[in-house]
């Protein structure tokens, strides 16, 4: 999410002292008592009932913070935090299982298996577009996977940041995990210190002073930024259906997601069949003034808000263009006759406009997509198996949805992160067990019988023995 966290970009403000802290922190770990399984479990179990006992006050936070609707919050902030939970419990005796592996004839006696162990400390950046989900969510893989963790929610959602400094200290133990509210300063002091492993969302600019302090300490970074995530619609897709899902999943949180649709590429004809059918899903979901509406949010700050509405004369205003800054609302907006070179199509976009491009055909598509950094998710509405099938061949993405938007991120199996710009590594379920975890590779050996072929002195007669063995 380019634009997401860029307020951080000055990063560098010397700060508070945490290293006791992280002292603290660590000295938890090293008590071994997080390598407890039940300890894991009652950990997660607590998340969840930290969520439900002060569901109120959360939805409250969110509508302070995003203008979010309570059933659009629940549904992608808490609810699915606890989908997380649910699906992390279910599993996680498996997880933790070695996992044996063949050993070779050359290796008998003995037998191989990876174990999976705890990192240690892990700094969760989290960012104010769903201020809960990407804090909470790598959390759940953090605990399943045996780690304490220091939290650093946005200060841009200063309603959520604190209810989270607040409750998070009374459900999960307070000597493995701690919340630090604050900006600039406090992030600069946070990544002073030495972890085990770094979570950031966020904007690139800022992934890559997270990813050079990280640097200094040798400490494995994921990294999850966004970029233009492209939605190709070709003729032959059903455009009723594909214009409501792409209009649900870009104008939630009022555009404000790292993996909405960003702009659209389609062929003029059938452009010219979409725009009403986007038009008449808007006034479906929203009515005839999205400002009344309970149901859209708002745009989170004032620098946010004049950066989108300089983008309106991008391309043509086909459907919405209306704004009003003392509410830091934007009407939903889609833009037609863009160029691929104007404002609107430099960065990712994140926010309630939707600009279509035109391209002659699939390929004409690819290669734009292609053109560009590679995005953190990818779209195709198609019914041709073919299109689907090159589509998937070619297009270099995070994830990828046919025939919809945003869904793959309710499948706990699947792994969310990005690719070249737009980040590094991936969390979900197992995936996130497995990112906040080392692989530890193990072989026991046997002691008898010990066979000389290995030692020296080095003969031929071993020589050509070792070549027909291996």
């Amino acid at each position: 999410m380019s634009t997401a966290t860029d307020e951080m970009a000055g990063i560098g403000q010397p700060g508070p002292d945490y290293g006791d802290l992280l002292a603290g922190l660590r000295a938890t770990f090293a008590s071994d008592h997080t390598r407890d399984p039940a300890w894991r479990d009652a950990q997660l179990a607590n998340l969840v009932r930290m969520l439900q006992d002060h569901e109120a006050e959360f939805l409250e936070a969110l509508a302070s913070d995003l203008g979010k609707p309570p059933m659009e919050a629940w549904l992608t902030e808490l609810s699915y935090i606890a989908s997380e939970v649910k699906h992390s419990r279910k599993h996680l005796k498996r997880w933790m299982k070695p996992r044996s592996v063949r050993t070779p004839a050359f290796a008998q006696p003995g037998s191989s298996w990876v174990q999976a162990e705890p990192l240690g400390v892990v700094l969760v950046m989290g960012a104010w577009n769903y201020p809960l989900q990407v804090v909470l969510a790598p959390l759940v893989a953090v605990i399943a996977a045996g780690n304490c963790a220091v939290l650093k929610p946005s200060e841009l959602a200063p309603a959520s940041a604190a209810l989270l400094a607040r409750y998070v200290p009374e459900y999960l133990d307070p000597q493995a995990f701690a919340v630090v509210e604050g900006a600039v300063a406090e992030s600069t002091a946070l990544l002073r210190e030495r972890y085990d492993h770094i979570i950031y969302t966020g904007g690139g600019a800022v992934g890559r002073i997270v990813m050079a302090a990280a640097a200094k300490h040798l400490t494995p970074v994921t990294l999850e930024l966004g970029g233009k995530s492209p939605c190709i619609v070709l003729p032959d897709a059903d455009l009723d259906i594909a214009a409501r899902r792409i209009a649900w999943g870009r104008f939630t949180n009022a555009g404000q997601t790292c993996i909405a649709p960003d702009y659209i590429l389609a062929d003029a004809d059938t452009e010219a069949r979409l725009v009403p059918l986007l038009a008449g899903h808007l006034r479906e979901m929203y009515g005839e003034d999205p400002q009344r509406s309970d149901s859209f949010g708002r745009i989170v700050n004032d620098r946010h808000f004049e950066r989108l509405t300089a983008l309106l004369g991008s391309g043509t205003v086909a459907v919405g263009g209306r704004s009003d800054p003392a509410e830091r609302y934007i009407e939903p907006t889609v833009l037609t006759g863009v160029d691929p070179d104007s404002p609107v199509m430099r960065e990712e976009i994140f926010g309630p406009l939707l600009p279509i491009l035109r391209t002659d055909d699939l390929e004409a598509a690819i290669t734009h997509v292609r053109s560009g950094d590679k995005p953190l998710a990818a779209y195709l509405f198609s019914k041709d198996k073919a299109a689907q099938r090159r589509f998937l061949d070619t297009v270099s993405a995070g994830s990828v949805c046919l025939n919809d938007v945003i869904m793959f991120s309710a499948v706990p199996e699947l792994p969310f992160g990005g690719v070249g710009e737009s980040g590094m590594g991936a969390y979900k379920g197992e995936n996130g067990f497995r990112n906040f975890s080392h692989l530890k590779a193990v072989m026991r050996r046997g002691i008898w019988p010990d066979v000389p072929l290995r030692y020296a002195p080095y003969s031929d007669s071993k020589f050509n023995f070792l070549k027909k063995l291996l």
